[in-house]
């Protein structure tokens, strides 16, 4: 087996296993928070209260 091959599967193997780690991420942060606070803007209002606009 040449150096290319086994680097060639290494990177398979990389590849694999970080998708399987975001499977599991995504499933854990499903199951931990709501739908309704992922998807809230709650640091974007922070930053427009914080910000003073003067025109």
């Amino acid at each position: 087996m040449s150096i290319w091959n086994l680097l060639a599967d290494l990177s398979w193997l990389i590849s694999a296993v970080i998708a399987v780690w975001l499977v599991f991420d995504w499933l854990k942060t499903d199951r931990s928070y709501s739908e309704q606070q992922l998807t809230s803007s709650r640091e974007g209002e922070i930053e427009a209260v914080s910000e003073k606009h003067k025109v």
